[in-house]
């Protein structure tokens, strides 16, 4: 490979919560002596970005001065060949391409455009604890839509249970997860269609998270909700970033698509009354250097990485933890684990399995502000000789 991804990068000191906020409150214990910690909680990357952001970054640093700016013709142009390049997508404009204080801020600009407080919303589960948190804080009401198994263990969609839920909620707003968080599914074209339909046949705008559309495992292939039909191009908030994907979530340098004129005055005009919606000038230069030719070699050296952990991971927890269930995700970089069946076998509480990963160091997620209520997440975007030392120890001292 070209780029590095096996060298354990030391992040101690340098402003990641996924290491410094070990042992304090809302994060995992700290490790028992002997036993240093592997990070894999909190969504983002154990791995260096693509040096084309760097190279952006401080060659606009070198020039002293950083006032006030508009965004440069080169983040629109970027966006757009980026998206038609990874995504297959036509007809983008930059009209149609607006800045976002992070997809969270985003969502809630869509949710207080479109929604009232009381209002209730219709979101799946599993589901990401940041949705669950910012509509809740905005004072809207989650009605969930439980995603189930199949035969083969792979998450759908209740497209029946939606329908029931908006009409019995008169709900009138959803967010969609595309490609899913936790749950890792990138959504076939036909699905997002029969979920699209039902948007439509109960007048739902949708808010689609794709911030994770440019991580797939194992060759998977993400479809843009917006690109299904021309009802849902004209009835979906598109929320994407650079952070997931290049390791810049300290950045803040989110985007929408929005092509519908009606939805996207909307947005804007209730994005505008927080006065602080407003891009910051190193991001604009990360999302630059991110989208250079060599981001995209960079992102598919990434890819091939990624879907080498999980096809690790998922194989070694079906050969190894009898009782934990995982469904092996077709993209983003996190696992999902049920452990409910080897819980219930050992007596064991969910609070004790994660204490005793935690332990030894393996700093795991509790998945129950998730809504999966014997759940664990994982986060494998780490040189793979950690994940296999994280797995082993939980062979050896957890499982």
């Amino acid at each position: 490979m070209k780029y590095d991804f096996m060298t354990v990068m030391d992040r101690h000191g340098k402003d990641a919560i996924a290491v410094d906020l070990l042992g304090k409150e809302g994060a995992p214990g700290a490790p028992k002596e002997g036993f240093d910690a592997i990070p894999m909680w909190v969504a983002d990357m154990n791995f260096a970005t693509v040096p084309t952001v760097q190279q952006e970054m401080i060659e606009r640093a070198g020039h002293p001065a950083f006032g006030y700016f508009d965004p440069r013709e080169e983040y629109f142009s970027s966006i757009i060949k980026w998206q038609e390049t990874r995504n297959g997508v036509k007809g983008l404009e930059k009209k149609h391409i607006g800045y976002e204080n992070g997809v969270l801020g985003g969502l809630i600009s869509a949710v207080s455009a479109f929604s009232a407080p009381g209002d209730a919303i219709l979101l799946h589960s599993p589901t990401y604890i940041g949705f669950t948190r910012c509509i809740e804080n905005s004072g809207r009401k989650i009605i969930l839509s439980p995603l189930k198994k199949d035969e083969n263990g792979v998450w759908r969609m209740d497209y029946e249970d939606m329908e029931t839920k908006i009409q019995k909620n008169r709900i009138h707003l959803a967010v969609f997860c595309n490609p899913h968080n936790p749950c890792g599914r990138v959504w076939e074209k036909e699905e997002i269609e029969k979920a699209m339909e039902v948007y439509k046949r109960n007048s739902c705008i949708v808010i689609s998270d794709e911030i994770w559309s440019d991580l797939m495992i194992n060759g998977s292939k993400h479809t843009p909700t917006q690109s299904v039909s021309e009802d849902a191009r004209n009835r979906t908030i598109a929320l994407y970033a650079p952070s997931k994907t290049f390791n810049l979530a300290g950045l803040i340098g989110s985007y929408h698509i929005i092509y519908n004129d009606y939805l996207r005055d909307r947005v804007l005009a209730q994005s505008s009354k927080c006065h602080y919606n407003e891009m910051n000038l190193m991001s604009m230069y990360a999302l630059i250097g991110a989208y250079r030719p060599e981001g995209y070699e960079w992102v598919d050296e990434l890819c091939e990485v990624l879907s080498e952990n999980v096809n690790y991971a998922c194989d070694y927890i079906w050969d190894h933890f009898d009782g934990v269930e995982v469904s092996k995700p077709q993209g983003t970089y996190m696992l999902f684990l049920d452990c409910t069946k080897w819980c219930e076998k050992h007596q064991k509480s969910l609070d004790e399995l994660l204490r005793a990963g935690w332990d030894v160091g393996v700093a795991w997620q509790d998945g129950r502000p998730f809504h999966g209520s014997c759940s664990i997440r994982m986060n494998l975007a780490s040189p793979k000789s950690q994940i296999e030392k994280a797995f082993e120890r939980l062979n050896q001292y957890v499982f």
